[in-house]
């Protein structure tokens, strides 16, 4: 004989149905969201986007930093191959204001900032400005699966095995949290520095702006 049974109604007037999809529910986002960032290893400014802190930075220092000119480094000298197999060189951009992206696939704060950038290099690319991306952690199908995905059209450089390209900022800046986005000036030197997402396009935009007012 079957054993009774009492079901006591939810306190919130809600019927049990609901209660039981919307925990299956948060327990899907929650495991889609898991799968989503297994793939890479911890990351302290992805685990702080995450946790809900509103910087999602490591640096004690500050997110945006602009070097006066008189402060500047030596032009920074970089290059490699991108997603697409070509080899990119530095020394092709000279004269040119460039922002260079460090980022990974697997990375909360890149996927966020991607159509960010993406924007900006819209809005300055037929005025002398070019974008560079700096995969750190990918092989070349992952980055480019990345870029289709996020529309993202400047390329990149795939970094991961050499780390080439991020060893060439070291000495003028060393990359200690991902993402990082840098402006270098005419001549190629570091001229302001974002750590973390770039957070809308108003403050990359201003940077780019006041590098290409600077007089060569």
């Amino acid at each position: 004989m079957p054993l009774a049974s009492t079901v006591i109604p939810p306190r919130s007037g809600r019927s049990s149905r609901t209660v039981r999809s919307r925990r299956a529910l948060g327990a899907a986002l929650a495991a889609v969201l898991a799968i989503g960032l297994s793939a890479c290893a911890p990351d302290p400014v992805s685990e702080s986007f995450l946790s809900g802190e509103n910087t999602g930075y490591v640096a004690a220092d500050g997110a945006i930093v602009e070097i006066p000119v008189a402060d500047r480094g030596e032009t920074v000298a970089f290059g490699g191959v991108t997603e697409d197999g070509e080899t990119f060189d530095s020394a092709d951009l000279a004269g040119q204001v460039t922002v260079v992206n460090f980022w990974y696939a697997g990375c909360a704060p890149c996927r966020v900032e991607a159509e960010d950038l993406e924007s900006v290099w819209q809005q300055y690319e037929d005025q002398g400005v070019s974008f560079v991306g700096i995969n750190t952690r990918d092989q070349a199908d992952t980055a480019k699966a990345f870029s289709e995905e996020f529309g993202v059209t400047y390329p990149s450089l795939i970094d991961v095995d050499t780390a080439e390209a991020k060893l060439a900022f070291a000495e003028a800046v060393p990359i200690a949290a991902t993402p990082t986005t840098l402006v270098l000036d005419k001549q190629g030197r570091v001229a302001a520095r974002i750590i973390g997402p770039i957070d809308g396009t108003s403050i990359l935009s201003t940077l780019v702006k006041d590098a290409l007012a600077e007089k060569s």
